[in-house]
Parts: structure tokens; sequence; C-alpha cells
């Protein structure tokens, strides 16, 4: 999963997304960062994750089947472990533990044993779009890619979902994310806040928050199908 990653003036985002957004690839800020993301691969330095994983949670989830918004902050900055999915790591990768807690809460809300992997592309195909804030990291730093536009995509994301007449339940786990979601309309979505389910902050009100359940009782009264939160036993292998 090493590599240099790099916003192209086309970018291979999911159609769907690139009807919706499609126009923010053109915008100044994307240009700068696309020179930023240059500079540093001139530098040799390793960013996660690679190119053709930047844009991975909006190919897994098309527009029309947001259902659920979790909110991460940046990828994860170790070897192998980012893949464009907020929370979720490759098959054979350690669980990390902040995605442990929320197994954890898993099972205290729903009684779903946890599994021996950290792949969440299940949940990514029935509707819930994994999304970092930024979405690249300099291996071994986290936050160094914050600031560098990759906030204004990701608010334009969130505002076009805010929109939509579908409602939607939004997850924004930390204060980071809750800051980011101001945007959204709470009297018509879902919006599930809580502390972040890192071990730094999980036991203040992260555990007990029961968010899996309060997501699907408000699926289910919106006449949509709710999530099947067990994971597979054996992890899909992540498209390259």
């Amino acid at each position: 999963m090493s590599g240099v990653s790099t916003v192209p003036n086309s970018p291979c985002i999911e159609s769907s997304w690139k009807n919706a957004i499609g126009a923010e690839f053109q915008q100044p800020y994307m240009q700068n960062l696309r020179t930023f993301l240059r500079r540093e691969k001139d530098a040799k330095k390793i960013i996660f994750p690679k190119s053709s994983n930047i844009f991975k949670a909006f190919e897994y989830t098309p527009v029309d089947d947001v259902k659920v918004v979790i909110l991460g902050q940046d990828p994860y900055h170790g070897m192998n472990q980012a893949h464009g999915l907020c929370f979720s790591v490759p098959p054979g990768v350690a669980i990390p533990p902040s995605l442990v807690n929320i197994y954890k809460e898993l099972y205290d809300d729903l009684g779903i044993p946890p599994v021996k992997h950290g792949c969440l592309i299940s949940w990514a195909k029935q509707g819930v779009l994994l999304l970092n804030s930024v979405l690249t990291v300099e291996q071994g730093k986290a936050a160094s890619h914050e600031g560098k536009g990759w906030e204004i995509f990701t608010d334009k994301v969130i505002a076009f979902l805010n929109q939509q007449p579908k409602k939607i339940a939004f997850v924004l786990w930390g204060s980071y994310a809750q800051r980011k979601g101001q945007v959204i309309d709470d009297s018509k979505h879902l919006v599930i806040k809580s502390a972040h389910p890192s071990p730094l902050s999980s036991y203040r009100g992260f555990f007990g928050s029961k968010p899996f359940s309060k997501i699907n009782t408000f699926l289910a009264a919106n006449n949509q199908t709710p999530i099947q939160w067990q994971l597979p036993q054996v992890p899909e292998v992540p498209e390259s």
C-alpha cells in the first residue's frame, strides 16, 4: 500500500459522484493540492493511501446508495493501513485501537461479536460512506496533510449530501468531526454525536452511545433497509 498519492486532473472517481461534485477538481484549491502532493513526491516522501485508493470510499458507496456517513479525520499513517475508507484497514493488517473500540461498542449495542479483521468494505457496500475529512497523509505523521485543501473538498461532499431529499444518518465521533458537521440539518437528518472511539477518549461518552441501533431504527422509520453490521468472518479483498 505504500506509494505516492496524486490527484489527477480527471480523477477516477465513481460516476455518480463525478456528476455531483466533479467540478471541484477544476477549482484553484484542488490545483494547489495537486502541487503540494507533487512537491511531496519530489521530496521522496511516502504518502498514504496509494493514488488508486484516495477516492475508494466514493467507489464503494455511490451517491444514491448513501444512507449513513461516518466521518473520520485523516487516513491511518502506518505502513499498509490506509485503503481509502475511514477506520478500515485491509485484510491481514492489525485492527487499530479505535476500530477495536468500535467493535466493542457494536457488541454492547447489538450483541454482534467482533471479527478478526478490520476491513469495513461490507459496510461501505451497504451505503455507509466511510469518509475521512483529509484523504491523504505522510507516513508516520498524523494530520500532516491538514489545511492543504482536502477539507474544502469533503465539506462540499457533506454539503451536497445535506441538501439531498433522502434522510441520512451522520455519525460525528469527536470534536473534529462535530465541527465539520455543523452544516448538517439535524431537523431532517439523524446526527449522532459522541466522543471519539480512540482509547484516549472512548470512555468519555463513546462507550454506551449505541450508534448502530440508533442508525437502524432511523433507517427503518424512513423506509430504508437497515445496515447489516455483522461483518463477514472472511473479509472481502479490496480492489486495487
